[in-house]
């Protein structure tokens, strides 16, 4: 996730078959910020002469080695942002893997501004979704506080799971980070506004090319717009594939990608293999259910499994309503 930019930041994993609701109103406001919002070069020369300390850490996080994360965040003499910004990273890697109760039990209220927002996001994951919003709209309207590029994270990644892109993107269109540009990335594609999503990751372009974030949403903007654009985001996974320990992520991805390319026999094997990882990862579930669909097999075993470990998934909503349209369908004519 930023979770997942991700739920679970997963944040940033998508079905075949998903397809949000577009929000039509206009975009004027965030058209201005896009403009407004530039790279600092010589602020990016700078940072980049200082020793990147949570470098693999960060990576870990943003291809799905959560567990990984974890391990590897015993950092000894971090300065005290980098140590902020670990425990952080090693608090919505749990959120990633599901220990929602852990992170919300030991974040106490004394804690900085950027691990409340993250317990925030374990609330609202718990279940807890009308407290964690009152709360989260508590912290955003206290000016010393609202303009935490982790509270702003945490509420476009809240606000896009409701599907209240403008709102959400009221919080993350003016960037400042590289996850907020992903996350506006994911928002602008939910939305159905790949020429928006196509500004934004020009910005992240410009910040940096090979940012595994910029490269990630290269590969979302790549299967939104379809195409021969989808061998190129099936290049990108492959590469972080040879790079970096093979995760549930990156198997999702270029399944998602083989399931574009009609490769379902391809598309399958890897999904399998990601369900050997995690055999309770939402996404993983999700485009194992389409998947079967396409090759004739049963895919009932893969939605009840779902629908028991993630009654919220868009997938889930999604096959709900189509069988209360077709129950209400048949009652009409009976």
């Amino acid at each position: 996730m930023l979770a997942a930019i991700s739920p679970s930041s997963n944040f940033f994993h998508s079905t075949i078959e998903e397809e949000a609701e577009a929000d039509t109103k206009p975009l004027v406001f965030f058209s201005r910020a896009l403009d407004l919002d530039r790279p600092n070069h010589h602020e990016a020369a700078v940072m980049a002469a200082i020793p990147d300390f949570l470098f693999g850490l960060r990576n870990s996080f943003y291809l799905g080695a959560y567990q990984a994360a974890i391990n590897n965040s015993d950092i000894p003499n971090l300065p005290a942002d980098d140590a902020l910004e670990r425990d952080v990273l090693v608090h919505r890697s749990y959120i990633a893997l599901g220990s929602y109760q852990l992170v919300i039990n030991e974040i106490d209220s004394s804690a900085p501004t950027a691990l409340q927002a993250v317990k925030l996001l374990a609330l609202y994951l718990s279940e807890n979704k009308e407290a964690a919003i009152s709360s989260l709209q508590e912290w955003l309207s206290d000016a010393a506080v609202s303009n935490n590029p982790i509270l702003r994270l945490i509420a476009g990644t809240i606000y896009m799971y409701e599907q209240e892109y403008n709102e959400a993107l009221k919080h993350t269109n003016s960037g400042g980070t590289m996850e907020l540009h992903a996350l506006n990335v994911q928002i602008f594609i939910k939305m159905h506004r790949s020429d928006y999503a196509e500004k934004q990751l020009k910005i992240m372009q410009q910040i940096d090319e090979d940012h595994t974030l910029t490269q990630l949403a290269n590969a979302w903007l790549d299967l939104a717009m379809g195409g021969s654009k989808v061998q190129e985001a099936y290049l990108i996974f492959q590469d972080f594939s040879e790079k970096y320990q093979m995760t549930g992520t990156i198997l999702n991805g270029k399944a998602v990608c083989c399931m574009h390319m009609n490769r379902f026999d391809e598309a399958e094997s890897l999904l399998l293999e990601a369900l050997n990882k995690d055999a309770k990862d939402a996404e993983t579930l999700a485009n194992l259910a389409v998947c079967s669909l396409h090759l004739g097999k049963p895919s009932s075993r893969y939605l009840n499994q779902l629908k028991l470990s993630h009654p919220d998934h868009v997938l889930v909503r999604r096959l709900a309503s189509a069988e209360d349209n077709f129950d209400r369908a048949v009652q009409s004519i009976a």
